[in-house]
Parts: structure tokens; sequence; C-alpha cells
């Protein structure tokens, strides 16, 4: 029974009526209750107050890692594997990348010294000359190539020549093909690697000078304008016709420039003239040089040569340049039909074997190939991955025979080059390396002079000539130097090189409506060339016209 009784006893203190009969111990009870319940709340608080900081904090390391990562970058350091994969490059092929990089220096610093501004250097008499109207050809055709190696310093005094100096208001007949793809093409290539809207200011600029050619009954454009005139017209002596490669060789620029700029504009002039020559387009896709620009007729050489060259080139570069959609798939069939036209005209030599590609005349071959042709083995690799199994291997075959051609003359052009860093790209076989290593050597011993590179009017002779022409920098340094770099910079998913070796952002085409196009945000790269892992631009206001 006292059990019971001290059972009792401790259930009194739940009875309420406990507490009314003692207001002290309700009170005490009161106070107690309070406490507890400020206790709990401000734990509550403080957990709450402890996860925002805890994620405050979060975020700021993130964001220190980010710019850790960045300062790495800037000093050739990096963790990811990409960047593990460069320091771990073959010593002998980063030295030749070097050596290419302390060639542009001395031809760069040649220019700077005796013809900044001007659009070619002489070297041998040490002074400079405008042979495309005073436009800064040179500097303009070297600035994505100073960027790509590096060269932030030399860069940046072209970049300020460019925002200051350059004033295309000129009283000079203009090539639109040559202004097109250096001027256009270098300030945009530019603007996609350094994302500084003065290069996009004045690629638009020029361009609207260049847009009135196109103003024709058929839409092929005229291959003269007037910079500061108007008044487009073509040469004399192509007795009033257009030339199929001036004519056929502004749509990667132009497209490029509409999606930039968002004004459709230069597109829809650009490839208007697809749209016209594929209308009567040949069954063999090989087009004669001369095309009239009011009644669309067409005459004289077929080639794959000077005057034909790029059309055929930039059939296949549109649709990569469209991400190889079905917006850009004319292209693409209207290459192919054209690769079969070169086909029937691929010949090789006896007993030597060395193939070559035929100029047409109506019904009669030339056997000539110039220098010019020497890019289509590049292009033929290049469009071989778009066929199926059985006819890409047929033409990747014939981009890796070994192919001649019939000068002795050698002014540093980059189309043999410019083949020789597709074939090692797209192959991996590092025999393009060492072919291309041999090409530098000969060039730095033949051409290489105290006060830049000449080039050679006879290579037997070894009499030098009097110019370093422009493409030397924008383009054969750069196919070298890209010769030897890995295929993270500048890789060929992400860009498209132009004519002049100008690269171009790839940017879906879609075959209706608008689309952006939004890569990652990537960290400047590092100061001994820049690598691809850490390149540089935001495309949000990029827009693609189907």
């Amino acid at each position: 029974m006292a059990r019971n009784r001290s059972s009792s006893n401790s259930f009194r203190y739940l009875n309420p009526t406990y507490y009314l009969r003692r207001p002290k111990r309700l009170a005490l009870l009161f106070i107690l209750f309070v406490v507890v319940t400020l206790l709990v709340w401000d734990r509550q608080t403080i957990v709450r107050d402890y996860e925002d900081e805890l994620a405050r904090l979060l975020a700021d390391v993130n964001r220190l890692q980010d710019e850790l990562e960045g300062l790495k970058s800037d000093r050739g350091i990096n963790n990811d594997t990409s960047e593990r994969n460069v320091v771990s490059e073959d010593p002998i092929t980063v030295e030749r990348r070097q050596k290419v990089k302390e060639a542009m220096l001395h031809a760069w610093s040649s220019y700077e010294k005796y013809a900044w501004g001007q659009d070619e250097l002489q070297p041998q008499t040490k002074d400079g000359t405008n042979s495309f109207g005073g436009l800064g050809a040179t500097l303009i055709d070297s600035l994505d190539t100073l960027y790509i190696m590096g060269l932030d310093e030399q860069f940046q005094r072209a970049r300020d020549w460019v925002a200051n100096s350059l004033d295309f208001n000129k009283d000079y007949d203009a090539s639109v093909f040559e202004t097109t793809i250096r001027v256009v093409g270098g300030l945009l290539s530019a603007y996609d690697l350094s994302n500084d809207k003065i290069f996009l200011e004045k690629a638009r600029d020029i361009a609207d000078r260049l847009l009135p050619a196109w103003n024709t009954s058929t839409g092929i454009p005229y291959n003269v304008i007037n910079l500061a005139n108007g008044g487009p017209h073509n040469p004399r002596w192509t007795r009033g016709d257009s030339i199929l490669a001036d004519a056929g060789t502004e749509q990667l620029e132009f497209i490029a420039l509409s999606q930039r700029t968002g004004d459709p504009k230069y597109q829809q002039k650009a490839e208007k003239v697809i749209s016209v020559l594929n209308t009567t387009f040949p069954a063999d896709g090989l087009l004669p040089i001369y095309i009239n620009p009011n009644s669309g007729s067409r005459r004289s050489t077929i080639t794959f040569g000077a005057m034909g060259d790029s059309f055929y080139e930039y059939l296949l570069k549109v649709w990569i340049q469209g991400n190889k959609t079905s917006a850009v798939k004319l292209y693409r069939e209207m290459w192919e039909t054209s690769m079969k036209g070169l086909s029937s005209l691929v010949r090789r030599t006896t007993p030597s074997s060395f193939t070559y590609i035929c100029e047409k005349n109506g019904n009669f071959l030339n056997d000539k190939m110039d220098e010019l042709a020497c890019f289509a083995p590049g292009m033929l690799a290049l469009g071989s991955f778009g066929y199926g199994p059985e006819e890409s291997e047929k033409f990747m075959s014939l981009a890796e025979e070994d192919m001649s051609v019939g000068t002795s003359w050698n002014i540093l052009r980059p189309e043999t080059v410019e083949s020789l860093f597709y074939l090692w790209r797209l192959t991996g076989n590092k025999t393009y390396q060492e072919w291309g290593w041999n090409i530098f050597q000969a060039f730095e011993k033949n051409s290489r002079i105290e006060s830049g590179y000449v080039g050679l009017k006879d290579v037997n002779t070894g009499v030098k000539d009097n110019m370093m022409q422009s493409f030397f920098l924008a383009e054969t340094l750069k196919y070298f130097y890209l010769l030897f770099s890995p295929p993270s910079v500048i890789p060929l998913d992400e860009w498209v090189f132009n004519t002049e070796a100008h690269p171009l952002r790839i940017v879906t085409r879609y075959a209706s409506g608008e689309q952006h196009y939004r890569p990652v945000i990537r960290q400047r790269a590092r100061k001994e060339g820049r690598n691809e892992h850490h390149t540089i631009r935001n495309f949000d206001h990029i827009r693609s016209f189907g």
C-alpha cells in the first residue's frame, strides 16, 4: 500500500489543481517554461545563422578557388588532366613550337620597327608599302596569331592602333575578297578570342562599306568597291565578270558578323550568292572562274587553284561553322558534288607517281596545279569525316597522297603547311609534323634576314624578293605553331578557320527560329601560349539566323 501511495503522490504534480492551490509553484513553472522556450528558439536561430554563414563561406571558397585557378593558368600551372597532358608533351615538340613563336616575334618586331601601321613590310629596303590601301593589313592579319601565341604586349599595342588609328574612310578601290578575308575575318577572330568590342565595331564599319558590292541584279557581288565613295565594279581584265572565289568566299565572315551583331543583312547578302549558284549547279559541281554579276552566265577555266579555290573550301566550312545541322545541309551537299568533280581531275605523274589536280577548260584538261591548290589535301581530310566509312576512307587516302606543284618561286605561302596541320590533327600521324618542321627549317635558312622574312623569286638560285607577305604572319606561322601545339589549342570542334587562317567560333544554326549559343566562360590562358581549356568568350549575344 505504501508503494501505491508513493505512486499517487508522484502523479499529483501532473494535476492542474495542484498548482492552482499553490500560486508560487505555478509562477515557478511558468518561468521555467519561458526559459526553456527561449533556449530552444535561440538554438534554432543559431543553427539557421550558422547554416547561412556556412553557405557564404562555401561560396567564398569556390570563388577563391576559381581565382586561384586563374592565377595558376596565367603562370602555366593547372591541376586538371588536360593541362597535365600539355605539361607532359614531347620536349622536342615543345621546343619546335617555341622556335615558331620566336620566328613570329622576329617577323612582328621587324614590322613594328620598319612598317608600323602600313600594310606590308619590305624587309630588304626596311620600309613599308600600302598594298591594300593603308588598312594595316599585316597588323590586322596578325592579331589572332599574337593572341594565340600569348604575345600579350604585342597584341595590346596592335589593339590600341586599331582603336585609335584604323580608319576605313579612304578613297581606295579595295578588293572585296581580300578585305573580307583579311580585315573582316581578322577583326572578327580577334573579337572571338579577346571579347574586345572595338574589333567588332571596326569589323562592322568595314563590312558596311563593302555591302553595296552585292547590289546586283543576281546578287553575285562585284569584286571591287571604293571604301569612301562606293561605286562597286569589276576589274577591266575580267571583262565585267566577277571571279568565283571572290564572290563565293565571304560567307563565313558575313554569317559570323550577323551572328555577333544580331543584324541579318550581312548573312542574307552572302548566302544569296550560294542560292543563286545552286539553282544551276552542274552535276560535277565544278564552276568556271568567271561569273557575270548581272546575267549569272559563266565562262573560262575550272580550277582548284587561284580564283576558284576558296569557293569550294567555304562550301565545306560554312557547313562546319553551322555545326553540321540541317540548316546548312545544302552547303555539304554542294561540296560533296564538287568533290566528285575534283576526283575526275586527279592525275598522277610517271614514274614518280606524284598526285596533282588538273585544270579544265571546256572538255580539255590542263596538266597544271598551282601552289594555291595545295590547300586541297587539308580540305579533303577535314571533309572526309562527313562521309560514310567507305567514302571517308577514299577521300582521306586521296588527301594523304603526295601532291606536287610546278612553280619555282616561294613566297612563304601557307597552303602546304595548312594541309599538314589538318592531316596531323585528324590522323595523329607525326610524319606530318616532321614534314612541317623540315619546311620551317628551310624557311629559316633561306628566307630569314635581319629585318624580317622574304620570299624567293627562284628556289634554285635563291634570289630574294623584297616583301614579307601579311599571310606569312596570319597563316603560315599560325599553322606552324598549331602543328606543334596540342589539339586543345583551337580545337576543330569549336573553331573553323577562314581562308586567311582566322579562327571563328562555331555557332549551331537551326532551320528556323533564333537560338543562343552559351559556351562556358573560361579563364585566360598561360603566357607561353593559349590553351583552349582556358578560352575566353561568352556568346550569350550570338544569334543563329537559320
